[in-house]
């Protein structure tokens, strides 16, 4: 057989064993692989061929593999023992016997085989090293160049890969054009058939935590903790910051000297404003640290709805709720309250309204003198549950109010439920709805009739709920999410 190709093929596989890092012995096994190939084209594919390539000389061998059985069934693949052990004497069943294959100048297809094998083994380590290479960098920034602009992504050379920059995860206003310089926040990382998929970002709040890290030491060494980011890229953010160490003060390390290093950053997000505010566990510091820049005269929590009532001045109304919303929208998210802004006139008005019907609803339902009724409302009963469920300690408390009037407030208030409750029943069944029902959901009856009044009257109905559906209507402080899944669970085993 001619060895024509066989010692440069040998050079070929050293050198770029040498250049590419890719193992000899690799590129020979692929090579030996695709000589089979050829082989099998010319033998015919019934057979099964195996290539040899000797790697000192580079002389490429091919065998017809049979194997050694009892009875023989397929004759291009099997040989019988007795055959066998005419080609070698300690023949076994089960094991293989390999046929030489008469010389054929495989020179020119060797050549051109080493040629396709180590372009794509080139291509397979590339793509490996860049997926080992990249893997780990995930939440990392890196700094590339602009490649090219592809139907609005921005492709960014790494150096020995490529990211790519969505549409969606540039900052809006920002031009990129080729050949300038980007830095860019690592998402994700894919390994992908034609190479590794890296995935870019500049609107991610890693991105803007990763470059208070670069730029403020002490985040870098653990002195300063980011506790929390909410981002309108391009626009404006926040960041809340925290230091253990009450010698350290965590919003000036991070201002820097006269604005130095958040204006880095500010410079690096297209102009983007940040504020840094400083975290508390005490939630309502909090809220007000994150209304920064505007003052907050009072606040007032709703714990049932997660809402905050940010009452403010009327001058620093505009600067609360900040240009369309923007800075109300901010404080919400880094706090995860709803916070709802309103003025000291607003609030006063609004208390005076709430003050005025909860006084009538307890001179009406209640039968009490007005001054009784003020009295209640200024000491912030708002419906009659309250003053039912109140300890009467609390109530004898009031100034005026004694034993013998707590006694008979508690005794109508409770009345007035149990009506309340009769009347409430009265509707399930004339609605229709279940006892299987009523049982299974063991809620206050208000809130079993408003999901009757919502179409749920069987066990039925309610396994076709959502939970979000079922949250809508029922709050959070009579049942909890888990329950809800458990109930409505429970309602679908049941059909």
């Amino acid at each position: 057989m001619s060895n024509v190709g066989n010692a440069e093929i040998l050079q070929i596989v050293e050198a770029v064993s040498r250049e590419k890092g890719i193992p000899r012995a690799s590129l020979i096994e692929a090579m030996e692989h695709a000589v089979q190939v050829a082989g099998r084209k010319k033998y015919g594919h019934e057979h099964n061929i195996r290539a040899e390539i000797n790697q000192n000389t580079g002389e490429i061998i091919l065998y017809r593999v049979l194997q050694i059985v009892e009875k023989v069934e397929n004759t291009f693949t099997e040989i019988a023992l007795p055959d066998a052990m005419d080609v070698r004497s300690d023949a076994s069943i089960g094991e293989e016997i390999l046929e030489k294959l008469p010389p054929i100048d495989l020179g020119r297809v060797a050549a051109q085989t080493a040629k396709q094998v180590i372009i794509q083994k080139v291509g397979e380590a590339e793509r490996l090293r860049q997926y080992e290479d990249y893997k780990d960098r995930k939440g990392e920034i890196l700094n590339g160049t602009v490649k090219r602009v592809e139907f609005g992504t921005i492709i960014v050379d790494l150096g020995r890969a490529e990211g790519l920059l969505k549409k969606e995860q540039q900052i809006r206003g920002e031009t990129f054009k080729v050949n300038d310089r980007i830095k860019a926040y690592v998402l994700d990382v894919r390994p992908e058939t034609k190479g590794p998929q890296i995935f870019l970002s500049r609107t991610s709040d890693g991105f803007l935590a990763k470059l208070f890290e670069m730029e403020v030491p002490e985040i870098y060494d653990n002195i300063i903790e980011i506790r929390g980011i909410a981002r309108e890229p391009g626009s404006k953010a926040k960041v809340a910051v925290y230091a253990a160490d009450i010698g350290v003060d965590p919003v000036g390390s991070c201002v820097g000297v006269r604005g130095s290093r958040v204006r880095a950053i500010t410079n690096e997000l297209h102009g983007e404003k940040i504020d840094i505010i400083l975290w508390d566990k005490n939630i309502a510091q909090f809220v007000i640290n994150a209304m920064t820049p505007a003052e907050i005269a009072k606040i007032v929590f709703d714990e049932e709805k997660k809402r905050v009532e940010a009452i403010v001045p009327e001058d620093h109304l505009s600067i609360a709720i900040g240009r369309r919303g923007q800075n109300v929208r901010l404080a919400s998210k880094i706090t995860g309250w709803a916070i709802d802004v309103m003025t000291e006139e607003q609030e006063s008005k609004r208390r005076t309204e709430e003050f005025t019907s909860s006084t009538e609803l307890f001179m009406k339902e209640l039968e009490v003198e007005e001054v009784i009724a003020q009295l209640l409302s200024a000491e912030g009963f708002a419906n009659i549950e309250q003053i039912a469920g109140t300890e009467d300690s609390v109530l004898m408390s009031i100034e005026g109010f004694d034993e013998a009037l707590v006694g008979e407030l508690k005794n109508r208030a409770i009345a007035y439920i149990e009506a309340q409750n009769e009347k409430i029943i009265e509707g399930l069944e004339k609605l229709g709805v279940e006892q299987e029902l009523i049982d299974a959901l063991a809620l206050a009856p208000e809130y079993i009739l408003k999901l009757a009044e919502y179409g749920v009257k069987t066990i039925e109905d309610l396994g076709e709920m959502t939970v979000h559906e079922f949250r809508n209507i029922v709050p959070e402080s009579s049942i909890s999410t888990e329950d809800i899944e458990g109930l409505i669970n429970f309602a679908k085993s049941q059909e």
